[in-house]
């Protein structure tokens, strides 16, 4: 039987409130335990005394029993003096996971086909810009023949006026 020095939670919604207990790692959180040895109230400021009351003798006789605490309660042992606490150095947790990694290339890979699409448009944009800059020179130097434009414009006026005259005459 492995034992443990836990919380167990109590209290309401949202309103967490915990015993210190001495119990078999196997059994459930809130469920069966052997000894209440102390409490933890998160709601109360850091610095009240309130917060985590330990039973010291009650945690000695466990911790000599074989008990280990867990990393939480194992704080408040080293508070107390009962228990070497060192903070824990996990390098790993920070590091993002397999599918956040590939999904971050897709961003750069789309990132980087985006940027080679709008310079490939700005160059297509200034491509036909001197192409018309270019048409618009050869026009200015071209003869100017508005004359015919606008006969042709005169002639065909009138003739969609008569095809126009003559369907109403035939209703």
């Amino acid at each position: 039987m492995a034992l443990k020095l836990r919380l167990a939670r109590h209290g309401a919604k949202k309103r967490p409130y915990y015993r210190i207990v001495a119990a078999d790692s196997r059994s459930p959180r809130n469920g069966r335990f052997i000894e209440i040895v102390g409490r933890y109230n998160p709601m109360l400021p850091k610095d009240s005394e309130d917060r985590v009351q330990l039973d010291i003798e009650k945690c000695k006789a466990w911790l000599e029993k074989g008990a280990r605490p867990t990393e939480r309660v194992a704080r408040f042992l080293g508070a107390a003096g009962l228990w070497d606490w060192k903070h824990g150095n996990n390098p790993q947790k920070g590091t993002p996971g397999q599918k956040a990694v590939e999904r971050e290339e897709e961003r750069k890979e789309k990132a980087e086909a985006r940027k080679e699409a709008e310079a490939e448009a700005k160059e297509a944009a200034a491509e036909a810009k001197k192409a018309a800059d270019e048409a618009a020179k050869a026009e200015a130097e071209a003869p100017k023949e508005e004359a015919p434009a606008e006969d042709v414009a005169k002639d065909e006026a009138p003739a969609e006026e008569a095809a126009t005259e003559e369907k109403k005459s035939e209703e």
